[in-house]
């Protein structure tokens, strides 16, 4: 029941602030693209190690294959911005049946950045979004309304350095954009969604897509995702699954474990990945406590603005019924008369 309140509490605190949250807030595991940013002032860094096996009927090959992964996420300026690097560096080691010989490929498979920026927020509204504390059902229970997604969209560019054997003949630099989806179905379920075009204006352009569906244990530190990715190229078209758990370690430390492949055989491909995912916290909440605030800071009248309005209330209507206490001049009048009781043992006003 603990765990239960726990997660309730957890995941509404999320829907409410929307972009920074208590505990790390990752992408892994899987290759899908949250929606929200990390928050302002968070560094974020998300590594991951990698095997693959393909296979390919056509071409008789077969390959294996190390990869490494990185994202690093910052939140840029304000909540709704995040600046993202994502990088895949991989060795494959193919050996071709037909002629018996081998051959080694080492470079950067992924290597992008760009800017994601929320566009709508649909549980801005906190009035909308609270919990029902005294029924069970309502909070679980499915509503269309849960399918209306927050959106943001990403632009950025593709980077290929020197000869790189994944993509000859590209440019240094083509520009990527996406959009991305997240919907909270239930307390416990997520959907994300992403759609991008990639390498624009190359010879080969890049469409692609995932759908990523994770849902929470009753244990709020656990939690299991199924995705699938579509991509289509004239260059490379494919489609992939995968499926994996995440663990919070603390709420700045997850690990993940992903393992996935595909259903065609020209590659058949089969891979799994372990992480891990940091958060550096350095956020910081606009709001100020009432008594540092000036007037009009965070929605508020300030302290002194308060004073101020009050005392011009009391002499334009003539109320003698509010005590603000003594002004300057009456505790300067009541200094002197102190000192003049010391003198002659009475208070003369």
């Amino acid at each position: 029941m603990k765990n239960f309140l726990f997660l309730i509490i957890l995941l509404f605190t999320f829907t409410i602030q929307a972009q920074y949250t208590d505990v790390i807030n990752s992408n892994r595991p899987g290759q899908s693209v949250s929606a929200y940013a990390v928050g302002r002032n968070v560094i974020q860094a998300e590594f991951g190690v990698g095997y693959e096996q393909q296979e390919h009927t056509i071409l008789l090959t077969d390959a294996s294959i190390w990869n490494t992964e990185l994202a690093l996420r910052y939140g840029l300026l304000f909540e709704k911005l995040e600046i993202t690097y994502e990088g895949t560096f991989q060795k494959e080691d193919i050996n071709y049946q037909t002629s018996q010989t081998n051959a080694s490929f080492t470079d950067f498979t992924r290597n992008r950045l760009g800017l994601k920026y929320l566009i709508y927020d649909p549980f801005k509204n906190e009035e909308r979004n609270k919990p029902n504390l005294l029924s069970w059902r309502a909070n679980h229970k499915f509503k269309w309304s849960n399918l209306l997604p927050a959106v943001s969209l990403y632009a950025g560019a593709t980077f290929v350095l020197g000869e790189n054997p994944y993509y000859l003949g590209d440019p240094i630099a083509s520009p990527r954009v996406m959009l991305a989806t997240q919907s909270k179905i239930s307390p416990r379920v997520v959907f994300i969604s992403n759609i991008a075009y990639d390498r624009i204006g190359t010879e080969f352009p890049e469409m692609s897509y995932i759908v990523s569906l994770t849902h929470a244990f009753r244990n709020p530190k656990w939690s299991i995702f199924l995705e699938q990715q579509g991509i289509k190229s004239d260059r490379y078209a494919d489609a992939l699954y995968r499926t994996g758990v995440a663990h919070l370690l603390s709420k700045n430390l997850q690990a993940d474990v992903t393992f996935g492949g595909s259903f065609k055989d020209t590659p058949t491909r089969m891979f799994g990945t372990i992480g891990m995912s940091y958060r550096l916290d350095k956020h910081v909440d606009d709001a100020k406590p009432i008594d540092e605030q000036k007037g009009g800071q965070n929605g508020q009248i300030g302290k002194q603005s308060m004073s101020k309005k009050a005392r011009k209330a009391k002499k334009g209507s003539g109320a003698e019924d509010v005590d603000l206490g003594p002004t300057k001049k009456q505790l300067k009048k009541l200094k002197k008369a102190e000192k003049a009781k010391n003198k002659n043992g009475e208070i003369d006003f």
